[in-house]
């Protein structure tokens, strides 16, 4: 049994923006893979499914991104299950637009989501990073993150998505995320990267 952890923040007001990608990709997964309907749990929502041969838990706290922590923590206690059988997606501004990365461990790297896992659980967990890109200047990182996508962005990161919760089975086939992030290339290829220190322009 796994548990996937999508990351965001609660609410209609929130719904759209950068930072709910996490939220999105696990909605997508449990769309794709015909999820039991959400239900409130953990301090979150939950949906239960499976992948392959294995039982899946999907959840998306709804502690507010900062206190991410709990909700997961609550989930791993109650199946009594070892943070190695977690996954986590979120938003990841030093990944360029669509580009994703997968990981057991690490930092937060500023992330605080993250980090509020890492204080409860610890963080030998896998993590999948979804880029956003970023927005060039400190001073302008939260408005970015809290910002809605652009128009011009919704196919690239649709399309992101789609091939996340389409090869989601293969994050539990190897203990790195290799088969699961070598499957998402040949389906999907990220926009071109703008030029350096180019600005974002919405549309």
């Amino acid at each position: 049994m796994f548990i996937f952890v999508g990351l965001g923040n609660p609410g209609s007001r929130y719904a759209n923006n950068r930072h709910n990608i996490g939220f999105m990709a696990v909605d997508e997964i449990v769309r794709r893979h015909g999820f039991s309907p959400w239900r409130e749990k953990f301090s979150g929502l939950a949906a239960e499914g499976r992948l392959g041969d294995h039982k899946v838990v999907a959840l998306k706290p709804q502690t507010f991104m900062n206190r991410s922590g709990q909700s997961v923590g609550e989930a791993l206690r109650f199946y009594k299950l070892d943070v190695r059988r977690l996954v986590v997606f979120y938003d990841e501004l030093d990944l360029a637009p669509g580009k994703l990365r997968v990981k057991r461990g690490g930092g937060a790297g500023g992330h605080n989501g993250i980090r509020d896992i890492d204080q409860h659980v610890g963080n030998d967990y896998l993590r999948v990073r979804l880029g956003i890109g970023h927005p060039g200047a400190k001073e302008l990182v939260t408005p970015y993150v809290l910002g809605d996508f652009f128009k011009a962005e919704l196919e690239w990161r649709d399309a992101l998505l789609a091939a996340v919760a389409e090869e989601a089975p293969k994050l539990l086939e190897d203990d790195t995320g290799a088969r699961f992030t070598s499957a998402v290339a040949l389906r999907y290829r990220p926009p071109a990267a703008p030029e350096k220190g180019a600005p974002q322009t919405p549309q």
